[in-house]
């Protein structure tokens, strides 16, 4: 007599709509926990270049207001840059740019860039913008180091150089701010802008 095998009955919706939803949970765990690898090194090069030219304009001008117009043109013009060619690594190795890790970074990053802003005020309020290369590269470097624990590792070393030339900046000469700017904003970015490049694929 031949033996009759009973099909296998298919899984409940229940059992399939359960496993979806690990699936789901699974992947956003590991998008939190992952890093953000859309750091643009061509793009940090690109801003180095900038900041050098801006320093070549602000070293020539012998007024205050405009030398930090200048400065403000060029973090306005550094953002840009930043967003853009961030954008185009994603979109190139086919990432998310708002992942939870860039949320992450965003966070970290902006508080001490506010106080940055902030302080730039009070200190042309106060007539001491001189202090403003020191104040800018040490709060820059505060805010890359936090937000580089999400990113590749790096980003933080960066950040650590930025902390070193700003703290330089504030205890030098006040005579040599633009030069500091030049070196920090200017030189540290070209630096590890092209290290990011080779290393982190663009």
């Amino acid at each position: 007599m031949t033996r009759v095998i009973p099909l296998r009955p298919a899984d409940p919706p229940e059992m399939q709509a359960r496993a979806m939803d690990n699936l789901q949970f699974i992947r956003e765990t590991m998008e939190a926990a992952g890093t953000f690898t859309a750091v643009s090194g061509w793009g940090t090069v690109a801003i180095g270049a900038t900041a050098i030219a801006a320093a070549a304009l602000a070293a020539v001008t012998h007024s205050t207001t405009r030398w930090l117009f200048i400065w403000l043109c060029e973090a306005a013009l550094s953002v840009a840059i930043s967003v853009y060619t961030m954008a185009l690594k994603a979109h190139s190795a086919k990432l998310p740019l708002w992942s939870e890790p860039a949320r992450k970074i965003l966070f970290s990053f902006a508080p001490p860039m506010a106080g940055g802003a902030l302080l730039t005020l009070v200190l042309f309020e106060h007539d001491l913008v001189a202090l403003l290369p020191g104040v800018w590269m040490l709060l820059y470097g505060i805010g890359v180091v936090a937000a580089g624990t999400f990113s590749v590792r790096i980003v933080p070393v960066m950040g650590l150089a930025f902390m070193l030339v700003g703290s330089a900046a504030l205890f030098g000469p006040q005579t040599w701010g633009t030069a500091f700017m030049a070196a920090g904003f200017g030189g540290l970015h070209l630096f590890f802008g092209t290290l990011i490049a080779r290393r982190h694929g663009g």
